[in-house]
């Protein structure tokens, strides 16, 4: 019983680890993800070329490879730079890398969100003698909001689940923690973990259904 509490508490400040990464990504790639998509959508034609073509790259590739490239590819290419020593380095190379690839995926979202706002509200906001900025964000930003609530939930929710590939770079979040378990022969600990990210995906569905409802007077 003892030997049960232990693999449980190790298991659960694994779990942190995947926690923070979830929680530093969605915090950088909700913003970042909106710079990335008016790049996209920018009338000058080489940034948005180049900014398509950037994201392309990223949702075109695996997230476990990007991981391997942020880890090692600075140093092989400059080999003054190095990431922090030991785990605080592979964390910090992890959340880059995760970060940059959701807020990839994320400025698609925004940008079919707002281009999906018809026209005639944005000619409407200019005859009535709003800025660009007053269109955007008391006109157009809460409709987008939304709009892309669902698919940016989706997202969220496969973001838990894909913080676990932070392993490949040798951070120690829970599914790895429970692998150290099964080569011992202790195969529980790996099923376990199923029932963390089961819950907390569960409070995050609760979460992400009751701002729909607080936003369904958009309708």
């Amino acid at each position: 019983m003892d030997q049960i509490y232990v693999i449980v508490g190790r298991l659960s400040d694994s779990f942190l680890l995947n926690c923070k990464i979830f929680i530093i990504t969605l915090l950088f790639s909700l913003p970042l993800g909106l710079l990335i998509a008016f790049g996209s959508m920018s009338r000058f034609r080489p940034l948005r070329w180049l900014v398509r073509t950037f994201v392309w790259i990223i949702r075109g590739t695996p997230l476990m490879l990007q991981l391997i490239i942020i880890f090692y590819g600075p140093g092989l290419l400059d080999m003054s730079f190095t990431w922090p020593n030991g785990e605080s380095g592979r964390f910090v190379a992890a959340t880059v890398a995760f970060v940059i690839n959701y807020a990839c995926y994320l400025s698609e979202i925004y940008r079919g969100g707002i281009e999906g706002i018809p026209k005639g509200q944005y000619e409407a906001g200019e005859v009535l003698g709003m800025t660009k900025s007053q269109i955007f964000f008391k006109v157009t930003l809460l409709q987008v909001v939304k709009r892309i609530l669902p698919p940016v939930g989706n997202e969220i929710i496969t973001l838990v689940k894909d913080t676990s590939l932070a392993r490949i770079i040798a951070n120690k979040e829970i599914i790895m923690m429970a692998g150290e378990y099964s080569s011992k022969g202790l195969i529980w600990p790996l099923f376990a973990t199923g029932i963390y990210f089961l819950v907390f995906v569960g409070a995050l569905t609760i979460l992400l259904d009751w701002l729909e409802k607080k936003l369904s007077y958009f309708r």
